[in-house]
């Protein structure tokens, strides 16, 4: 079957219902010059699906995979390992196909994979209740800040410097919008998070504070003590984290008094898949901020014979009646992102979560230790989970390069992440799961030795 499979019968019809000639007749507004002469330029003829498929094929050749060579990015993104049971699963017809459970009559199966998935993440998180997903960690972020303006009837966003860039750049674009003050900073190179600098920021308008954790160079910063300041000022803590296996070996946010959690998914399920679809992960401690949460939140309830079933109980849709009341533009969830994450949640449990991040910390160590050994290399944190900064006798950025040229992916270079500040640029940052091997680890380190020599 063709793409357009119209007999010339039917174009026919078609013609004589509408009273055209021909087909050219339908385009006699286009101006001669605009119209196209003959076959695109540059764009070949059809091809048959399997000579597609081979010239497909050679286009990704050309490509580095993640799986074949020593892999030590990270920066936001994680290469896990995600058990085959969780694309088997997710791949179901009635989850893939499933759209917004608008009639929870024939969506049961849907909205209880978000319940289960809600509770999942507030426990991870250590909160009381988190929300049904969002687009991504970025987006998150800023409809927190959004949201911590809305608790707090404040303006003025403090963001730490060791917030990841890219969420960073993405508040402040959103920013522009609301007319929000944002006040960012730059990362301090030093092996403690600068908590006081911090501190010293926040003042009697600030809305909320905005801490990484671990942050941006893979530093664990003290919660408690940011939190504290936060709330004496009248302002809320949220707290992003990019790794969520990292909070099966360190304290969740919400037990150290973070007010809204808030995250990146990917690590969990989802795989690094070229950049995206990503999860956002969202979550508050205290019960009565639920009404400001942006997004959607599933609910149990009973239905008219008193059997157990699931709701879509709160949502802030912009096509809803009182649109001006909602608490956010977003008109959605990544659901099929969130099955994939409850699903891996659920294969590993507390004990496998609690492995993983052992198995990732075990690996991180052995890597910083090979590493920083090297001539020429100095290991800039004093506690980190799976991701650390080394600093350089080099320019990272040219490093990382010439290591892509020999097979080995070495990291991410402070220099990409903050090309105008070159005080920045001996920075790399290496991150390390359970998917490398101490064989990895050496070649990163024999191939790091040479270029430093």
């Amino acid at each position: 079957m063709r793409y357009l499979p119209l007999t010339d019968a039917d174009r026919s019809a078609m013609l004589e219902v509408i009273g055209a000639p021909d087909v050219d007749a339908l385009f006699v507004d286009v101006p001669p010059e605009a119209q196209l002469d003959g076959p695109i330029h540059g764009l070949p003829m059809h091809a048959s699906e399997m000579a597609v498929e081979r010239h497909m094929a050679g286009l990704a050749a050309q490509n580095m995979a993640a799986s074949s060579v020593p892999f030590f990015l990270g920066a936001g993104a994680y290469k896990h390992h995600i058990p085959a049971s969780v694309d088997h699963i997710i791949q179901r017809g009635e989850f893939l196909t499933a759209y917004t459970p608008y009639q929870p009559e024939i969506a049961q199966g849907t909205l209880q994979m978000l319940f289960e998935f809600q509770t999942q993440v507030a426990r991870l998180y250590g909160c009381a209740v988190a929300n049904a997903s969002m687009y991504d960690g970025s987006t998150a972020c800023w409809e927190a800040v959004a949201m911590a303006g809305r608790v707090t009837r404040r303006s003025r966003a403090v963001l730490s410097g060791a917030l990841h860039p890219h969420y960073t750049n993405v508040v402040k674009t959103m920013a522009k919008f609301t007319g929000d003050t944002i006040a960012d900073a730059q990362p301090a190179i030093q092996p403690k998070a600068d908590n006081a600098g911090l501190i010293s920021r926040i003042d009697d308008q600030t809305s909320c504070v905005v801490v990484q954790y671990p942050d941006i160079l893979g530093r664990l910063p003290d919660l408690q003590e940011i939190a504290d300041a936060a709330h004496a000022r009248g302002a809320l803590l949220i707290v992003v984290n990019t790794e969520p296996v990292a909070l099966g070996a360190i304290t969740s946010p919400g037990e150290l008094g973070a007010d809204i959690v808030v995250g990146e998914g990917q690590s969990i399920g989802v795989g690094l898949q070229f950049g995206g679809p990503y999860l956002g992960l969202f979550a508050v401690r205290d019960p009565k901020h639920v009404r400001q949460m942006p997004g959607r939140l599933c609910g149990e309830t009973v239905d008219a014979e008193g059997k157990r079933g699931f709701v879509l109980t709160l949502s802030t849709r912009e096509q809803h009646i009182r649109r001006e009341k909602a608490t956010s533009n977003i008109c959605t969830n990544s659901g099929l992102c969130a099955l994939a994450f409850s699903v891996h949640m659920t294969l590993l449990g507390e004990k496998g979560l609690r492995a993983l991040a052992t198995e990732n910390h075990r690996l991180a160590c052995i890597a910083a230790d090979t590493l920083s050994a090297l001539p020429g290399v100095r290991l800039l944190n004093d506690a980190f989970f799976n991701e650390f900064t080394l600093l350089l006798d080099g320019d990272a950025r040219q490093i990382v390069r010439d290591l892509a040229a020999e097979n080995v992916l070495a990291g991410v270079s402070l220099g990409r992440l903050y090309p105008g500040h070159p005080e920045l640029s001996r920075g790399l940052l290496v991150a390390v799961t359970e998917t490398t091997t101490e064989d990895d680890i050496h070649a990163l380190a024999a191939a790091l030795k040479g270029k430093l020599q």
